[in-house]
């Protein structure tokens, strides 16, 4: 992966899909109980250069950013657009109604990258597996149809990845997990890597816990860097999408500005062993 020169996210590299498209490395993520700003989103979008949005109907945001979309004149096909199914709407009827949802209340006519949220499918009277093969059979069609460019799964373990693969024909092209410093779970990258689908980090500052972190603070006095550019650097250089959240303009564009340097081997290595094993997010390992 090539690193861009320069500020801000203008020129972000992209990583390929199995599928021919690129995602950007770099996105925007957003959530819900008070993770969304509309000016922050404009102005990631204007001052920033960020071109990849996370969203999901969970965090109920969907028509808000259609209307940042349409305030910063981005055209939709210079963005890449995540959302996410939620439980709600699992099941093969569901899903495709849930999805033409989604693009209305973000007011696209496609999405770049559909995920299904969670392993657990919550319906009585069936197995999460059955339910996750009949929602993923959906998932194809809306593929197939051209409503979803890419689509993939979010907090999939190998396991649930191993029976979505004897179930269903379409390999997942993007694998959305907790990723940060604290959290580095190296199978399921290498799991992933060998079946070509492209690994995705949410909370890459382990919702600021990593930004005290004394070994942290050392690197970022070291580099000149903020202790958040280096956890998003050693995402992205680990070669994970990384999608930082904030709601203040000036730390994205802060988190932004992590093309123009590359943390040493050595260091790159005090941080891959830091991992412990918390979560700061849901620990999907107790769902089968």
């Amino acid at each position: 992966m090539a690193a861009a020169a320069g500020g801000g996210a203008h020129g972000c590299p992209a990583l390929p899909l199995a599928n021919g498209r690129s995602i950007p490395v770099l996105g925007l993520g957003t959530s819900h109980q008070g993770g969304y700003s509309h000016d922050a989103v404009v102005h990631a979008l204007q001052k920033c250069g960020i071109r990849h949005i996370d969203t999901a109907k969970r965090y109920g945001c969907e028509s808000l950013l259609q209307k940042a979309i349409k305030e910063s004149d981005v055209k939709q096909e210079d963005l890449w657009i995540t959302t996410k199914l939620w439980h709600s709407d699992y099941g093969y009827e569901n899903t495709k109604k849930a999805c033409l949802e989604s693009c209305e209340r973000l007011g696209v006519e496609y999405l770049d990258l559909y995920l299904i949220h969670w392993p657990d499918a919550h319906v009585p009277g069936k197995s999460n597996r059955e339910v996750r093969a009949e929602t993923w059979r959906a998932m194809e069609e809306l593929y197939e149809r051209g409503l979803c460019r890419s689509i993939g799964v979010s907090n999939f373990l190998i396991s649930h990845l191993e029976q979505l693969k004897e179930d269903c024909v379409i390999t997942p092209h993007v694998n959305q997990v907790e990723y940060h410093p604290f959290q580095r779970p190296q199978e399921l990258v290498d799991y992933c890597r060998s079946r070509d689908i492209v690994f995705e980090g949410y909370c890459p500052l382990a919702k600021g816990e990593a930004l005290t972190h004394p070994s942290i603070i050392q690197l970022a006095k070291k580099y000149g860097r903020t202790p958040a550019q280096i956890c998003i650097r050693w995402s992205i250089q680990n070669g994970i999408v990384t999608i930082p959240k904030s709601t203040k303009g000036e730390r994205i564009q802060e988190n932004c500005k992590v093309f123009d340097f590359t943390i040493a081997e050595d260091d790159v290595e005090i941080l891959n062993g830091m991992h412990d094993g918390r979560h700061v997010s849901w620990d999907p390992s107790l769902i089968v």
